[in-house]
């Protein structure tokens, strides 16, 4: 099963900062799951968990909108946080003093409840972003690096427009063009949808 929860709270990066909702996708079954991303408030998660066991708490980054409820929460559900080392300066920011406890691997897999989640490094929002390949429920965890709409932000500390536009052609827009994509704000959507978008901006700047 595949389960959201949303949280409100505030995104800052640079000096700025912005009022988001996140997207906390749960995955798994009702005796274990995995949690992806850990924005703002630990209790609604910990209350969407509802006594099951979690197997990591994977972050698909490290913007302090989708980490600043990490720590808490591994203290409520006894579970390891997964953090690419790419992304440990954004970390530090939020949690000084504090680490993750697994780096995560690219072309490892993570399971619970029966799903097994390739994880596909594909930086250019931030150096460590990665999505998380759920094949046999036809669905990736984009986390921000592809939206309903098109890529994710670039423009600030750390994120590049080609990186990002390279990552979302040779390593999602491989996958099923019906492989829904869960995002880390607003709407789902399907690599189909997106593929067209994605493909014209990088073809603009000669990617």
């Amino acid at each position: 099963m595949i389960e959201l929860v949303t949280t409100d709270g505030v995104f800052e990066l640079d000096g700025g900062s912005w009022e988001v909702t996140n997207n906390i996708w749960i995955v798994g079954d009702d005796r274990e799951v995995v949690v992806f991303d850990a924005a703002h408030d630990h209790r609604p998660i910990v209350d969407a968990v509802n006594g099951r066991r979690v197997r990591a708490i994977v972050l698909t980054h490290g913007h302090n909108d989708h980490i600043n409820a990490a720590v808490p929460l591994r203290d409520a559900v006894d579970a390891p946080i997964h953090l690419h080392a790419d992304d440990r300066m954004l970390w530090d920011v939020v949690w000084p003093g504090e680490s993750p406890d697994v780096a995560t691997e690219p072309g490892s897999t993570i399971a619970a409840g029966g799903h097994e989640l390739r994880v596909v490094h594909t930086p250019g929002h931030s150096p460590g972003c990665c999505c998380f390949h759920d094949a046999a429920a036809g669905a990736v965890f984009s986390g921000d690096t592809l939206f309903c709409g098109g890529p994710g932000a670039t423009g600030r500390s750390f994120s590049d427009e080609p990186t990002i536009l390279r990552s979302i052609r040779d390593r999602l827009l491989v996958l099923p063009d019906q492989t829904v994509v869960h995002t880390g704000h607003g709407e789902s959507t399907t690599i189909g949808a997106e593929r067209d978008r994605v493909l014209a901006r990088a073809a603009e700047l000669g990617l």
